[in-house]
């Protein structure tokens, strides 16, 4: 909270920065219901339903040489097939859990982009919701996949890696348990969380301050409305990167997990 401001007429000003409270937003839907739904959870539905319409429209009737829309999708699309899936888990493993890896890497950024959206103004994965759910689907994927392909050995060498000193593994399976099986999904929640409410905050404190300056104090003052609001401008660009960079992200790690999993020395 800033201290007070003389405004234009002289009776003082003072500017009241953004609260965690906003990631809280009462009820608007279904009120008093079990299936009450407030801003964030409309923000997410109506991301849900948008993807769902684009990718339904961009495959649905596939050409050969493809229309600019439908070039459009295929890119999109090719982003986690080549890049992610079979880069890393190869063609066979790779197709096989492309689909997860597709709608993770779609999903974290429609929820992100809304961050930036005009009447959304903040991003469906700022609430711990959508992240933890996304973490434990990947981790639970991640547990599937090694248990599948290394049945009876998969958790045996995650906690005792081979090689290692009998005497040393008082030490190394506990760093190991909690490195695998309790930080991996942790920090994939975490890191998507938080990344997204840091920016939410310092876009509304931007805003808010242009506003503040502009409006409320005025004068000479606006000036450091010019400052806040080109602040704003530039920071609402980095968080168009930064949301497309945190869904790579988050389908990078669930696919180096997996690639783990499968690893021959399981």
């Amino acid at each position: 909270m800033f201290a007070p401001l003389a405004t234009e007429d002289g009776s003082g000003g003072e500017f009241v920065g953004p609260s965690i409270n906003e990631f809280f937003p009462d009820a608007v839907l279904f009120v008093g219901t079990p299936f009450e739904m407030n801003r964030i959870m409309i923000i997410r539905v109506i991301v849900v339903v948008a993807l769902v319409l684009v990718f339904w429209l961009g495959t649905r009737r596939m050409k050969i040489v493809p229309g600019r829309f439908q070039s459009l999708v295929e890119w999109g699309l090719s982003i986690p097939r080549d890049s992610i899936a079979i880069d890393l888990l190869g063609k066979k493993d790779g197709t096989r859990f492309l689909p997860l890896l597709t709608t993770i890497f779609f999903l974290v950024i429609g929820m992100n982009i809304t961050g930036i959206v005009p009447l959304m103004n903040i991003a469906g994965t700022s609430v711990i919701g959508i992240p933890i759910i996304l973490a434990v689907i990947s981790y639970v994927t991640f547990i599937y996949a090694g248990v599948k392909k290394h049945p009876g050995k998969f958790f045996k060498n995650a906690l005792f890696p081979p090689g290692v000193p009998w005497a040393l593994y008082i030490i190394v399976t506990p760093i190991e348990f909690i490195s695998t099986f309790v930080l991996r999904p942790v920090t994939l929640t975490l890191r998507l969380l938080m990344n997204m409410i840091v920016g939410h905050l310092l876009l509304v404190l931007f805003f808010l301050a242009t506003q503040f300056f502009f409006f409320q104090v005025g004068g000479p003052a606006a000036l450091f409305g010019v400052g806040t609001l080109a602040f704003g401008f530039v920071f609402t660009l980095f968080e168009i990167l930064v949301a497309v960079l945190q869904a790579y992200v988050f389908t990078l790690l669930t696919a180096v997990y997996l690639q783990l999993a499968l690893a021959d020395e399981h």
